[in-house]
C-alpha cells in the first residue's frame, strides 16, 4: 500500500532551498567587508575581531558531519527548518550584539544553523528528483554557492555604510519568509526523508525504521566517530585560517592544529571503513563517480574561491576601489555564472559529464590565466570584467555539474552520506585554497616590502591600504609622491599577478582529473530508491525513469511503511 503525502509546487520547494542557501553564502561573504568597521565600533584589535569569521567557520566544520544522522533521526523538514530558524535567530542576536564577545558567541549559533542548510537541502533535492532530472535540480540549488560570493561584497559594502548591524539584520525578512514557505513546501519530506536517511547512514536496516515523521528512536549517533571528525575538521580549518593571518605555514600556531586535525580526520576515515555504522560512509569514495567527482571538486573549488580572495584585494589595494565598487565590477561575472550554471546543469542530464565539466574547467582556466596576463596597475576594467566573465561561465559549468555527476546514481541509502562528503570536501577545499593564496600573497608582499599595506597593525582592517595610486582614475598624481605611489601600485599588482599562478595551477590539475577520471557515460539512468519515493518534475511530465508519473510542476511524496506492499 502506498499513501500519498500531498503535493506542492516544485517552484515553492526550490524557492525555499535557494533562499536558505543564499542567506548562508551571503553571510559568509558580506562579513569580510565589515571587519574593519567592526573593529572600530567594538573597540577590538584585528586578531580578536577576526574571530567573528573564524568562529562561524569552525561552527560550520563541526556541524556538517552530523547532517546525515540528524536527517535520519528527525527527518529532512524538521532539520532544515530548525537549522534555518537557528540561523535567523543568530542573525537577529548578532545585529543586537553589545560587544565583541557576544557577537562571536552569536556567530557560533549562526554557524550551527548555517552548516546544516546546504547539505540537508542537497539531500532533499536528491530525494525529490529521479537520476535523469538531477542535473537541472542541482543547478537551481547551486545558484547561491556560485553567485553569492560575487554579490556579497557589493551588498555588504552598501549596508556597512549605514551600520554594521544591518549586515546581520538584513537576513531577518528573507529568513522569515523562507521559514513560512518551508512550513508548506517541505511538508511531503517529513514523511519520507527520515527512513531513507537512516539507512543512508547505515546505522540500522531500512526495514527497522520507526515513524518516518519523527525518525527512528532506535538509531544511535556514532559518538566516537563524531568525536574524531568534528574536532579534526575544526582544528584543520583553524590552522588554515591562522596560516592566512600569519602569512606563513611554517609556524607552530598553524602546524600544530592543522596536523592534529589531519590526524583526527584520518583516524575517522580508517574507523569509518571498518565500522558497521559510521557517521559518514567514506567507502562511497571508492565508487568512481563519487571519488573522481570529489577530487575534481576539491581542486577546482580551492582554485576558484582562492582567486576570489586575490582579485577583490587587488581592486581595493592596487586600484583604490571601495568594497561596493569592487562588488559592482563582479556583477557581470555573477550573471555569466548563473546563466551558464542553468545551461550546463540541464546538459549534464543528457551529455557525458567529462564533456561538460572538462569544457567548464578549461574555460575557467583560460579566463583566469587571461586575468593573470592582464593584471597591472592600470589594466582597463572592461578587460578584467570580460576575462572574469569567461571564468564565471567556466565555473558555472563545473561545480554543480561535478556534484551532480558524483551524486546522481546514489540511492536513498547513500545520498545523505554522499552529500555530506561533498559538502565537507567543498568547505575544506575552499579553506585550503584561501589559506594557500593568502600565504603566497603575504610572502610576495613581504618580499617587496609591502606587507604593512594589507592587514598590517593591531587595529588595521584587512583592506587597510593607502590606495597608493587610486589607479582606477588612471593616474597616480604628479611629482615625486605621485611617482612613488605609482611604483607601489605596480609592485602590488605584480604580487597579486604572481599569486594567481596558484589557482591557475590548481585549475589545470582539476582539468586533468576531470578528463581522465570522471565517468564517460551519459547522464540518463534509472534507479529505484530504497525505502521511499519522492518525485519532482521540473518542466516535464514524468513518464519514464524512476518513480511514478507525477503532476506537471508538482512534488509528491510517497512513503512505504515496513508493512507496505
Amino acid at each position: 500500500m502506498t499513501s500519498g503525502a500531498g503535493a506542492v509546487p516544485t517552484g515553492l520547494v526550490f524557492t525555499v532551498l535557494v533562499l536558505g542557501g543564499l542567506l548562508v553564502v551571503l553571510d559568509i561573504t558580506i562579513i569580510n567587508v565589515a571587519i574593519r568597521t567592526l573593529a572600530e565600533d567594538l573597540d577590538a584589535t584585528l586578531p580578536v575581531i577576526q574571530w567573528v569569521s573564524t568562529a562561524y567557520t569552525l561552527a560550520l566544520a563541526v556541524t556538517v558531519p552530523t547532517s546525515a544522522w540528524l536527517v535520519g533521526r528527525f527527518g529532512a523538514r524538521r532539520v532544515y527548518t530548525t537549522a534555518l530558524a537557528a540561523f535567523v535567530l543568530g542573525s537577529a542576536l548578532c545585529g543586537l550584539a553589545w560587544d565583541v564577545g557576544s557577537l562571536i558567541a552569536f556567530r557560533v549559533l549562526q554557524g550551527i544553523g548555517g552548516g546544516l542548510v546546504q547539505p540537508v537541502a542537497m539531500m532533499i533535492v536528491l530525494r525529490a528528483t529521479p537520476p535523469e532530472r538531477r542535473g537541472r535540480a542541482m543547478g537551481l540549488l547551486g545558484l547561491p554557492v556560485l553567485v553569492g560570493p560575487v554579490i556579497g561584497p557589493t551588498l555588504g559594502g552598501s549596508l556597512v555604510e549605514f551600520s554594521w548591524r544591518w549586515i546581520f539584520l538584513v537576513n531577518l525578512p528573507v529568513g522569515i519568509l523562507a521559514l513560512l514557505l518551508a512550513a508548506r513546501a517541505l511538508r511531503p519530506f517529513a514523511a519520507v526523508s527520515a527512513s531513507a536517511a537512516v539507512s543512508a547512514s547505515a546505522t540500522i536496516p531500512a526495514s527497522a525504521t520507526g515513524s518516518a515523521d519523527t525518525g527512528s528512536p532506535r538509531e544511535r549517533l556514532d559518538l566516537f566517530g563524531l568525536g574524531l571528525i568534528a574536532p579534526g575538521l575544526a582544528l584543520f580549518v583553524y590552522g588554515l585560517a591562522e596560516s592566512g593571518r600569519q602569512g606563513t605555514a611554517a609556524s607552530a600556531v598553524v602546524l600544530v592544529p592543522a596536523l592534529a586535525g589531519i590526524a583526527l580526520v584520518a583516524g575517522f576515515a580508517v574507523r569509518a571503513v571498518r565500522a558497521p555504522a559510521p557517521l559518514v560512509r567514506v567507502t562511497l569514495l571508492r565508487r568512481r563517480a563519487v571519488g573522481s567527482g570529489a577530487l575534481t571538486l576539491a581542486l577546482f573549488a580551492a582554485a576558484y574561491f582562492g582567486s576570489m580572495l586575490v582579485l577583490p584585494l587587488y581592486l581595493q589595494a592596487a586600484r583604490g576601489l571601495s568594497p561596493a565598487a569592487t562588488g559592482m565590477l563582479g556583477i557581470p561575472q555573477a550573471l555569466a555564472t548563473g546563466i551558464s550554471l542553468q545551461v550546463a546543469s540541464r546538459l549534464v542530464d543528457r551529455v557525458p559529464p567529462t564533456r561538460i565539466v572538462g569544457f567548464g574547467i578549461a574555460l575557467a582556466t583560460c579566463g583566469l590565466f587571461t586575468v593573470l596576463l592582464l593584471l597591472d596597475a592600470d589594466t582597463p576594467y572592461w578587460q578584467l570584467v570580460v576575462a572574469l566573465s569567461v571564468m564565471g561561465i567556466g565555473a558555472g559549468s563545473t561545480i554543480m555539474p561535478t556534484m551532480t555527476t558524483a551524486l546522481r546514481h546514489l540511492d536513498d541509502r547513500d545520498a545523505p552520506s554522499g552529500s555530506t562528503l561533498l559538502t565537507i570536501t567543498n568547505q575544506v577545499s575552499v579553506s585550503i585554497g584561501t589559506a594557500l593564496t593568502s600565504v603566497v600573497l603575504a610572502s610576495g608582499l613581504a618580499t617587496r616590502g609591502l606587507g604593512s599595506l594589507i592587514g598590517g597593525g593591531e587595529a588595521a582592517g584587512p583592506f587597510d591600504v593607502g590606495h597608493p595610486g587610486q589607479a582606477g582614475g588612471g593616474t597616480a598624481g604628479a611629482g615625486p609622491a605621485g611617482a612613488a605611489a605609482a611604483d607601489t601600485a605596480a609592485q602590488l599588482a605584480e604580487a597579486f599577478r604572481n599569486t594567481l599562478g596558484v589557482p591557475v595551477g590548481l585549475m589545470a590539475a582539476a582539468l586533468i582529473v576531470a578528463l581522465t577520471a570522471l565517468p564517460r557515460g551519459g547522464g540518463r539512468a534509472s534507479i529505484r530508491p530504497a525505502g521511499g519515493q519522492v518525485d519532482v518534475e521540473v518542466g516535464h511530465r514524468s513518464g519514464h525513469g524512476a518513480g511514478p508519473v507525477t503532476d506537471r510542476g508538482r512534488v509528491r511524496a510517497h512513503a512505504r511503511g515496513p508493512g507496505a506492499s
